[in-house]
């Protein structure tokens, strides 16, 4: 029997997402057979943006070395009371995606921008990628922006991730906040296509 039911904390992870206003419309799940490292995927967007542009993108990656190890420190504890082992955790990556962009904005001014709305509990990475149709084309924009969080693997096993003082509480109020500042400026970016 698994210490921690990863299966269970997707669903937990989809159910809070939906409490704080996004829209599931995805999910995915794979396993390397050699490895048995699993990629849990789920796809989303805030409910103001169901016409709209805005795609956020949940990847929680298990490594089952991490999830091994947490296995066998728990088992080894004498009592239920004591406090499960810290230092093995999960990445979790938040990824928005926008279609290309007609008026990209400046690269500094977003980053700087989202650093203020993404607080340092959801630190925003910012890229673009120009790719050009044809030689002959203008190169179209898009924008890469990437948050991560590790996922103690303690709190899941207590449960105490999901409450509303939680790491995924906060990282998914910070996740709306950024999804609805990119609501707001895609029009500009975006031009006659949106």
């Amino acid at each position: 029997m698994a210490v921690i039911d990863v299966a269970g904390f997707v669903a937990d992870l989809k159910s809070q997402a939906i409490d704080f206003g996004f829209h599931v419309h995805d999910e995915r799940h794979f396993v390397e057979t050699y490895s048995l490292r699993q990629l849990w995927e789920v796809d989303l967007h805030p409910e103001e943006a169901c016409a709209g542009p805005i795609d956020l993108h949940l990847s929680l990656d298990v490594d089952p070395r991490a999830l091994l190890g947490f296995e066998d420190e728990v088992m080894k504890m004498d009592d239920l009371e004591d406090e499960p082992p810290t230092g093995f955790t999960f990445p979790l990556l938040f990824t928005w995606t926008l279609p290309p962009l007609t008026d990209p904005p400046d690269l500094l001014v977003l980053a700087t921008d989202l650093a203020g709305v993404g607080g340092m509990g959801l630190p925003v990475e910012v890229s673009a990628i120009d790719s050009f149709p044809s030689v002959t084309d203008a190169p179209e924009r898009s924008l890469s922006l990437v948050a991560r969080i590790n996922i103690d693997l303690a709190d899941v096993y207590l449960n105490t991730d999901m409450n509303e003082d939680g790491a995924i509480a906060q990282a998914l109020e910070r996740c709306k906040h950024v999804s609805l500042y990119l609501l707001d400026r895609a029009g500009a970016w975006l031009g006659d296509t949106f």
